[in-house]
């Protein structure tokens, strides 16, 4: 028995709500899953960096800076997309107020003891905490 009209609309709803809520269950679900998402979206923005190579190697061969300059920004826009799409970034969720998220940092190996890499606020606050710091230590 097909689903009537007012059916398969609450179903688009359920779905998109699902989508915006948990991305990463929802894309489980499709089957596609986000390494497979960023891989893509690393080659597609290599072969818009090549693009943007011959673009800004024109202009130059051509004399023509307009050219060149905007071969650059194409390279420049293509290298930071494939960055935040290789580090997982590119459109993930924004942490609602209400829930905490879990970062995972980047393992890093100091003196043989293993320390996970903080990610807490910006530059600046951790420059001001580890300055707070230090003036408390009497360093």
């Amino acid at each position: 028995m097909p689903l009537s009209e007012e059916e398969l609309r609450l179903l688009e709803q359920m779905e998109r709500a699902l989508s915006e809520e948990d991305p990463k269950f929802a894309s489980t679900l499709r089957g596609t899953t986000f390494r497979q998402i960023a891989r893509r979206r690393a080659v597609l923005a290599g072969v818009i960096f090549v693009l943007g190579i011959a673009v800004l190697m024109t202009g130059a061969i051509t004399e023509q800076i307009a050219v060149g300059v905007v071969g650059f920004v194409v390279m420049l826009g293509s290298a930071t997309f494939g960055l935040t799409a290789l580090r997982g970034q590119s459109h993930a969720p924004a942490p609602s107020a209400g829930r905490t998220t879990r970062h995972t940092g980047f393992s890093v190996i100091d003196g043989g003891r293993k320390a996970r890499a903080r990610s807490h606020g910006s530059f600046m606050d951790r420059m001001e905490e580890r300055w707070r710091r230090r003036r408390d230590q009497g360093f």
